[in-house]
């Protein structure tokens, strides 16, 4: 009997890896005798290293780059073989990495996730996938373009600073000096979300004052970025500033669309593939997969959601296990969730529940294990 553990990480808690694990371990205290293949995942936002490492085991790469205001920084890719890397932009150019008082919205810049390209150009990438999420920036990608050899000049041929803030000041978008080895580079970019780079669905408003902007700064961006749109599609020849997704971590997915060959994909489905999901799916009876909380905004486009339309796919019962759930968690029982359950058993600190999380998790998957082999044999 073939049992998936395919969860997303518990934030602030456990890593999808380290959920995985308690989850198989609950599992095969029920059912010694079960085949258990265990396939961390995530959405492609923070967290996508760690789950895409632990399932393909990859090779985890490190490099000294700039963060998002510019201050050298320790960050991770990963190095998948066969000429494919994978980069989180989170781990250059992260919210987390940066404390609230020193957020600094109209300077932030995307040009260490820059520098980790170049990393995996060094070491032959011709597949680079992209995990968007959790950024500081609001840059457009200016900053990876930026590092990448392209040039953002002014009015006067000087070049932009760091930051969106600055780019309502750009005259030209210059090519020439891009890195070649981009014209045979592939982007394949993980997306959540589908807003546009500008407007009021765009990366300033909907985005920006989560990290740090105030309302005149998100009007300032949103003209700053509209702004680099129209320049950068006299360059490219490529109108991309209303295309879904590209609003995502601050704009970054925009200047890759605009310049390179790139293509957007939910996150989950991209994560899935390289996990190889599909296959681990083909005979298993049951699945276990999961989050932190689950509620409605789960159906767009997280991990869990996205299991269980390819565990419905393959005929499999799908148990979601969530530390909490929350309002209109019952839509997953429409993408093929069968059962949804909290692994918390009653009231509870947070804290407490954090640093329990995997006993948790343990017990519950024992327990629904037990659940469902009882419904299997008719006792």
């Amino acid at each position: 009997m073939r049992v998936v553990v395919a969860p997303d990480s518990y934030k602030e808690s456990l890593c999808a890896a380290d959920v995985a694990a308690a989850i198989a371990e609950g599992v095969r205290q029920a059912a010694p005798e079960a085949e258990i293949l265990s396939v961390p995942m995530a959405d492609g936002g923070e967290g996508s290293l760690d789950a895409v490492l632990a399932a393909t085991k990859g090779e985890r790469r490190r490099a000294v780059v700039l963060d998002a205001n510019g201050q050298p920084c320790e960050a991770a890719w990963g190095w998948l073989g066969n000429g494919t890397a994978f980069i989180e932009m989170a781990e250059a150019a992260g919210l987390e990495r940066i404390p609230p008082a020193q957020r600094r919205p109209l300077r932030a810049s995307t040009y260490g996730v820059g520098q980790l390209v170049l990393q995996a150009l060094d070491a032959g990438a011709r597949r680079i996938v992209l995990g968007l999420g959790g950024s500081a920036t609001t840059d457009g990608g200016a900053g990876l373009f930026q590092a990448l050899g392209g040039h953002l000049f002014d009015a006067e041929g000087g070049e932009l600073p760091p930051g969106g803030g600055a780019l309502h000041r750009l005259s030209k978008v210059d090519t020439n000096k891009l890195d070649g080895r981009l014209a045979s580079v592939q982007f394949e970019i993980a997306v959540d979300v589908d807003n546009p780079l500008c407007g009021e669905r765009g990366a300033a408003a909907i985005f920006g004052p989560q990290k740090g902007a105030t309302p005149d700064d998100v009007a300032f961006l949103d003209k700053a970025l509209a702004h680099f749109a129209a320049v950068c599609r006299e360059a490219s020849g490529r109108d991309e500033a209303g295309t879904p997704g590209t609003g995502a971590a601050g704009g970054l997915g925009f200047v890759i669309k605009s310049f390179f060959q790139a293509e957007f994909r939910p996150g989950v489905e991209l994560i899935a593939d390289l996990a190889e999901l599909d296959q681990a799916l083909r005979g298993a009876r049951l699945v276990f997969t999961g989050e932190g909380r689950m509620d409605r905004q789960t159906l767009l486009g997280k991990t869990p959601a996205g299991v269980a339309r390819h565990g419905r796919r393959q005929g499999a019962t799908v148990i979601a296990l969530a530390g909490s759930l929350g309002e209109g968690y019952e839509a997953l029982y429409e993408v093929g969730v069968t059962a949804a359950f909290s692994v918390v058993p009653g009231p509870m600190e947070l804290s407490q529940a954090c640093h329990d999380a995997a006993a948790l998790l343990r017990e519950r998957a024992r327990d629904c294990m037990l659940l469902w082999l009882a419904g299997q044999t008719g006792h």
